[in-house]
């Protein structure tokens, strides 16, 4: 672990601890972490209804943390003082975004112990916010009362930009997001991030896609706050399962032909090919397969479920960024649906719809049942 991260990850007070950063900022870079220090190839305008990685639109909204460097004189003669690879990317960016967060923890410290006697002086509470799919619309009224009234909203990549329009104009928003092979920050400095501003009395909100508590980790985070004594209450969201399967038309379950749903994580052990659990478990005709996370894993899935049983010829979708503007779809049997996820050239994040039911959705018309097709319309 580097020197950087080391107080991250094992000082309650680490915002307060963190060794300085040998001159970061003089330093006046191309790249890696902001606007003004990123090439054109790394900050890019996104089409994507989600925050992604580097983009533009994600550093606009979290303006806030580069303060002061922004503030800082650059010099166009300067050197980076990092080669510009993901890890020291991660890293140069949480030095970036230190001094604004020790500022606000010390103004929401100072608030909290000089409030009067109507105000709380306790720590404050977290909220674990299910956010949905992506469509706005699909957002409970609970919450967007505690997003539109949080001092400071941890989100996540799959929380769309349409709901984090929501948020109201006085608070703070970070970023910590996870995409393959780049964590923003690891859950360990997420729970820690969470714990400092509880601590200091502020309320703060934990945004996640779908549902919190459903392949989200919101309960690691829950069990590690309860421990340190902070009150989490979660607000659920509609998980992708449900909210992607309604848009489409596909019953999740039905009578007479699916009699359970099943939802799976598509995840591999440390990036490898074969997904997480045994498939001969799921290869239940009579039940609806929903694979979160399963782009990577599909191809050794399928291939599973089919030895152990499922007929080949079971129908199947895929549906890329479900809910949202930019909704692609894929139907195809089982045996094809990796190889017509390739040639579409689907991304993450993208569910994977597996069973009988997938056959009662409109779009699978009768053409549909021997070929298969993109709908890309909502």
């Amino acid at each position: 672990m580097s020197q950087l991260l080391w107080p991250i990850a094992h000082s309650r007070h680490f915002l307060f601890s963190v060794p300085s950063f040998n001159g970061h900022q003089s330093f006046d870079c191309t790249f890696p972490i902001i606007p003004l220090h990123l090439t054109k190839s790394q900050a890019k305008t996104s089409n994507s209804p989600f925050t992604e990685k580097h983009s533009v639109e994600r550093y606009q909204r979290d303006s806030w943390l580069y303060k002061n460097q922004l503030q800082q004189p650059s010099s166009s003669s300067s050197s980076c003082p990092l080669p510009p690879d993901q890890e020291s990317i991660r890293d140069y960016d949480i030095a970036l975004q230190l001094p604004e967060l020790r500022k606000l923890l010390e103004v929401l410290r100072e608030k909290r112990e000089n409030g009067d006697g109507d105000q709380r002086r306790g720590p404050g509470n977290v909220f674990l916010v299910g956010t949905g799919p992506g469509d706005p619309e699909l957002l409970t009224l609970k919450a967007l009362r505690v997003i539109e009234s949080a001092d400071l909203l941890l989100y996540d990549r799959l929380v769309s930009n349409d709901v984090l329009s929501l948020v109201g104009p006085d608070a703070k928003l970070l970023y910590v997001g996870k995409t393959a092979g780049y964590h923003s920050r690891t859950q360990e400095e997420i729970h820690e991030l969470l714990l400092s501003f509880a601590e200091a009395g502020a309320n703060v909100v934990r945004l996640k896609g779908g549902d919190p508590l459903v392949f989200g980790r919101g309960g690691e985070e829950m069990d590690f706050l309860q421990q340190q004594g902070i009150q989490v209450k979660v607000i659920p969201g509609i998980t992708a399962a449900s909210g992607i399967a309604a848009e489409l038309g596909i019953p999740l379950t039905h009578r007479g032909v699916a009699n359970s749903v099943r939802f799976l994580t598509g995840h591999s052990r440390k990036g490898g090919a074969d997904p997480l659990f045994v498939a001969e478990n799921a290869a239940d005709p009579d039940s609806t397969l929903v694979v979160y996370m399963g782009l990577s894993t599909l191809p050794s899935l399928a291939s599973k479920l089919i030895s152990h049983g499922l007929t080949d010829e079971t129908p199947a979708a895929a549906v890329e960024r479900g809910t949202t503007p930019q909704q692609r779809v894929v139907f195809a049997p089982l045996k094809d649906l990796a190889d017509e996820i390739a040639l579409q050239q689907l991304v993450s994040p993208t569910l994977i719809v597996i069973g009988k039911v997938v056959d009662l959705s409109p779009l699978w018309t009768h053409s549909l049942r021997k070929t298969s097709t993109l709908v890309e319309s909502r």
